[in-house]
């Protein structure tokens, strides 16, 4: 999805969270994902870039997303979007998706549309129907709170020949018009009528809006590997019932109207029952700064003989007379934010994938001070001096490690527990990682740690692997524990990736 609006801009109006379906997408693959671009906002034109992307729904015509976009609404700019849709097929490059079909329209056509909501078709694809995209707003209340719940189910329908059923649920908040909008989806428990599902954590204002007594429907399906997953009943609740589990057990009937009209004798097709819930604060980076929480930021730079020799002008690494490396460019741009909120403005700092003299030994993770002991470089223009002196001593040599240097900063992460401080680390490169597995591995490690990478590409090399270090198989590094401390929407992130 892209944005357009004005180069200044007044304080945002409110929060606006736009919710997807299509209906019916082309039938041309096993596996869907909904990117959406994004411009910046000036009044000049500009290249769009991506503001953000769904989740993957398998072998479906017609998905409903249950990622969100939330986007600040200004009432008196026009904001231009682009959805674009695409196709992920396993078995094609994850980064080179199939096109789909794309829609054009402002922000406040979606907010003006009856009931907030509008239907455009995608178009894009010449000589082909490409369906049609559903577009949801709905103004997002200042609740900040997290429910947390479990619920198992008892004497569900066997709905698989040769097994029992493949339950999974599926929570909708109502409209006032009288529709429903998907919030959230559980794990699928395989061949089973008795399901235990995982705890699981939603957003106060996903399940109902900040309105305790809004109605919320709970789908119950069986999971069918083809897509077609059969309906095996729904309930319904709200926020303010399910709030009473906090002291006991709520049972839940499942019905199923086709079978309820039939069935003169039909009870119900199961029971679903709450076994657990609980609610939490939301704290923002905002929140924990005036709390005390101090940030350590920690930086790595890419040593590795692709960027090039420093002494040559075409090297990302060249220490030109007149004007920063790409690298050091980089380093101040992030470094320089950070920075103000590390009372010390002590950053270690670490080169890898150098030979250091005098033995020729390969590194992926050496001081840039050369000092072992304390790595730890005054303020950012500390660490620009010692980079630009170990440009001078090291040979860039290779490969591309990035583990190292996350296992390093997690190990220091690991040891703080009572929220005092968090780490940042910043990772700058040039190109593809060699350690793809190991580094994934790592971060998931950290997933539960309070500490935030950011990937920052420099030169014309193609990135399109970073994505898969922000994709969903390692996006547990931002649930975790610290997940409240996002950056993504407070100034950090996560996990983030970025080129320049």
């Amino acid at each position: 999805m892209s944005l357009g609006g004005a180069s200044e801009r007044s304080v945002p109006a409110t929060k606006i969270e736009i919710t997807v379906s299509c209906r019916p997408l082309p039938a041309q693959g096993v596996a869907r994902e909904f990117p959406c671009p994004s411009a910046r906002p000036t009044l000049t034109l500009h290249p769009p870039t991506q503001f953000g992307r769904t989740e993957v729904i398998d072998n479906t015509l017609n998905p409903d997303f249950v990622r969100k976009f939330v986007l600040d609404y200004f009432f008196e700019e026009k904001q231009n979007l682009r959805f674009d849709v695409y196709n992920v097929d396993s078995k094609t490059n994850i980064s080179k998706p199939d096109f789909l079909g794309q829609a054009f329209l402002a922000l406040g056509e979606v907010i003006g549309g009856q009931g907030s909501r509008v239907e455009r078709t995608l178009t894009g694809v010449p000589g082909k129907k490409c369906g049609t995209i559903l577009l949801t707003a709905e103004e997002l209340s200042n609740c900040r709170d997290i429910a947390t719940m479990q619920l198992c189910a008892n004497k569900l329908d066997k709905k698989d020949f040769f097994g029992k059923s493949d339950p999974f649920l599926v929570f909708y908040r109502s409209n006032e018009d009288g529709t429903f909008t998907i919030c959230h989806k559980t794990e699928v428990v395989k061949n089973t009528l008795n399901p235990v599902w995982q705890p699981f954590s939603i957003p106060v204002r996903a399940l109902c809006n900040g309105d305790y007594d809004r109605t919320v429907k709970i789908d119950v399906y069986d999971w069918d590997r083809d897509g077609s997953h059969d309906f095996i009943g729904e309930f319904t609740t709200s926020y303010r019932e399910l709030s009473k589990a906090q002291n006991q057990f709520t049972v839940y009937e499942v019905l199923n109207p086709r079978k309820k009209c039939k069935k003169k004798k039909y009870v119900n097709s199961g029971t679903v029952t709450l076994l657990s819930f609980s609610v939490d604060s939301e704290f923002t980076f905002v929140d924990y700064i005036k709390g005390g929480t101090q940030l350590n930021f920690t930086v790595a730079i890419d040593f590795t003989a692709s960027n090039g020799n420093p002494l040559q002008p075409t090297s990302l690494h060249y220490m030109s007379p007149y004007q920063l490396s790409a690298y050091a460019m980089a380093l101040k741009a992030v470094g320089e934010i950070i920075q103000d909120y590390d009372s010390d403005k002590l950053f270690p700092a670490y080169g890898f994938g150098a030979k250091l003299p005098p033995e020729g030994r390969i590194s992926h993770q050496f001081p840039l001070n050369n000092n072992d002991e304390d790595p730890n470089c005054a303020g950012i223009e500390g660490v620009l001096e010692s980079y630009f002196q170990s440009l001078r001593t090291v040979q860039l040599y290779g490969p591309t490690y990035f583990a190292p240097v996350i296992n390093q900063v997690a190990r220091a992460a690991a040891k703080i527990s009572d929220g005092s401080q968090y780490y940042v680390l910043l990772i700058i490169t040039d190109g593809v990682i060699s350690d793809m597995t190991q580094t994934k591995e790592a971060i998931v490690s950290a997933s539960s740690l309070p500490m935030s990478i950011i990937i920052v590409g420099v030169g014309p090399a193609m990135f399109e692997a970073m994505e898969e270090l922000d994709g969903d198989d390692v996006r547990v590094s931002s649930r975790g524990r610290y997940a409240e401390r996002d950056i993504v929407q407070e100034g950090c992130c996560s996990l983030g990736t970025s080129v320049v």
